[in-house]
């Protein structure tokens, strides 16, 4: 399985848009900036795993969770 940046990104997306959080709430809440969190919902930032984990963290979730959801999605698109 290959990594995907756009899949993950679309993943959090998701993920944040199902907790009904705005990206600017959900950059405070991930100690990011909002731009920052756009690049990444967008597939235009690689994530490093220190952003990943707060990522996880601002969504109320374990990194391996997201990790999952991740991996499932990229799964879908072979």
């Amino acid at each position: 399985m290959e990594y995907n940046q756009s899949i993950c990104g679309k993943v959090i997306r998701n993920q944040r848009k199902k907790r009904k959080i705005s990206q600017e709430v959900f950059s405070g809440f991930a100690v990011m900036a909002r731009s920052h969190v756009s690049e990444v919902e967008n597939g235009k930032r690689n994530l490093q795993l220190d952003t990943f984990w707060k990522i996880a963290q601002a969504l109320d979730m374990k990194p391996s969770e997201l990790l999952a959801l991740v991996e499932e999605e990229i799964q879908k698109e072979k």
